[in-house]
């Protein structure tokens, strides 16, 4: 699963230590997201949409095989 978060997070210059604190996640977890190697439960989806105020399918997409 493709995803914005690494350029979400430039834009609004803010760390990945920074998010995770904010959603209740590691580092590594949004490291893992933004590197495709872990694919969000729904919930952590909606958090992080909610915290850009973007819509899930904003940040998240789905590529072909998933």
């Amino acid at each position: 699963m493709k995803n914005t978060i690494k350029i979400e997070r430039a834009v609004r210059n803010i760390t990945q230590e920074d998010l995770a604190k904010t959603i209740g996640v590691s580092r590594q977890t949004i490291n893992a997201m933004e590197a495709g190697k872990y694919v969000p439960s729904t919930v952590l989806a909606l958090k992080i949409a909610k915290h850009f105020n973007k819509k899930v399918e904003d940040i998240f997409e789905l590529e072909s095989g998933d």
